[in-house]
């Protein structure tokens, strides 16, 4: 006679299972409680030297993909400069951003004009307290300069707390770091 087996019910076993899949999880996740990283596990080399050359290599999951396909197909005139490519290149780097692009409510509800992502709306929430003269300061240079003040932004991480003060800015914008 053959059984099945079924979990038995109540807070206890449910704990434990819980508490097993919580524990393999803690495993994937940075050593930092709370820090999220969005930047996927395996980045294609050819994107952190092609992009990151030029500014921060943003993770795929901050615009949708309908926008990254529209970077790809367009960097002849990538912001006014030519980022041309070769064909193989394109093509790897445009399926990984396809694969990884952003799902979630606040990147897929719109794409942000020009599909820059300095210009979508959680950006400029998240930034509405900076001045727009740190934005130009010599130790910053653009909003796209997200390593200026995130110092994990090279591995996705833009978390409060690696929020770091840019090199000779006038201490009257600190306030905005400070809120």
């Amino acid at each position: 006679m053959r059984t099945e087996f079924h979990p038995p019910r109540g807070p206890w076993p449910l704990t434990g299972w819980a508490a097993a899949g919580l524990l393999s999880l803690s495993a994937a996740l940075p050593a930092q409680a709370g820090e999220k990283q969005l930047m996927p596990a395996s980045v294609p080399k050819a994107y952190t030297q092609e992009c990151g050359a030029c500014h921060t290599a943003y993770p795929p999951g901050l615009l949708p993909a309908a926008s990254w396909q529209r970077l790809m197909t367009g960097l002849d005139q990538h912001f006014g400069t030519d980022a041309s490519l070769d064909e193989a290149t394109v093509k790897q780097l445009a399926t990984w951003l396809q694969a990884n692009a952003g799902t979630y409510k606040r990147v897929r509800s719109e794409a942000p004009p020009q599909d820059r992502i300095t210009q979508s709306a959680w950006f400029k929430r998240e930034h509405r307290g900076i001045d727009a003269a740190v934005w130009s300061h010599a130790s910053v240079r653009s909003a796209a300069n997200c390593a200026a003040c995130h110092s994990g932004a090279e591995r996705g991480n833009f978390s409060e707390r690696g929020l770091r003060f840019p090199a000779g800015l006038d201490l009257r914008y600190r306030s905005a770091w400070d809120d």
